[in-house]
């Protein structure tokens, strides 16, 4: 390896992340360190592969492991995980004293996700993983209830209006999972003010403020938000599903939540 090239492409992440925590001004006690240091740590790490990193840049990876203030030893659970681009990064903050349950349905498994899912639960970097198989309206597994430092939905809540979850019924169990004093952190593509939930399927966005609704009502607080993901020059009039994004994958304009059970 080039060392000095080695450390100049650190440094250069490590700027782009202030940079990126620069603009990510939460509210309430969210972005509890704001120093970004661990988060450029965990992304920068050697293992990584080279299909993640080319994510990063859309995502901002840095920023979102800061959000969520993860600790070693916690117990955290990604919904939706996909092929576990967020799983891992989670088990990466976590350690090997934590745990992270990674839950995709069974539509999720079957249309994409169980290939690239089952190859990246053999990495030995996820040994903390728990593959949780469940539907959105029970997604989390009977011994989660109450133990769960952070819950994270990541790209996936507006999905779950077209694919006809039970969203009152997905909070709430969700509420249960977590302890007291827990995060429910949700980043999704935004829509329109207005849109309501009008356009979840054919642009795979979602108005914040119904989220926002939906969380509150299952009994949660309001905890913060980040800036990190905004993009004011989205027009936000088209589909940010990755398949129909093209060119435009990863500048969508997304909103970044969280909310806590008291």
């Amino acid at each position: 390896m080039n060392l000095p090239v080695a450390r100049a492409g650190l440094f250069a992440l490590a700027l782009s992340a202030v940079a990126v925590g620069a603009c990510a001004t939460p509210t309430g006690t969210a972005g509890l360190t704001r120093t970004l240091a661990r988060g450029v740590a965990i992304v920068a790490a050697a293992d990584r592969t080279d299909v993640d990193r080319a994510l990063d840049d859309g995502r901002h990876p840095a920023a979102l492991i800061d959000f969520l203030a993860i600790e070693p030893g916690m117990h955290v659970a990604d919904l939706g995980a996909g092929g576990g681009y967020t799983t891992e990064l989670l088990a990466r903050a976590v350690g090997e004293g934590g745990v992270v349950y990674g839950q995709n349905s069974q539509w999720l498994l079957e249309r994409f996700a169980e290939k690239p899912w089952t190859a990246r639960l053999a990495r030995p970097v996820n040994s903390v993983v728990r593959r949780v198989d469940h539907e959105f309206d029970d997604p989390l597994p009977p011994e989660a209830k109450g133990t769960l430092d952070v819950v994270v939905d990541v790209l996936f809540y507006h999905d779950t209006v077209w694919l006809k979850t039970d969203r009152a019924a997905m909070n709430a169990a969700i509420f249960d999972a977590l302890k007291p004093g827990g995060r429910y952190v949700i980043v999704d593509h935004s829509a329109k003010a207005g849109a309501g939930l009008t356009v979840v399927e054919t642009l795979h966005r979602i108005e914040e403020s119904i989220v926002v609704a939906e969380v509150l009502g299952a009994g949660f607080v309001e905890d913060g938000s980040a800036h990190f993901l905004k993009n004011p020059q989205d027009a936000r009039d088209w589909n940010a599903n990755p398949s129909g994004s093209g060119d435009k994958r990863g500048t969508s304009d997304r909103f970044v939540l969280a909310f806590k059970k008291p």
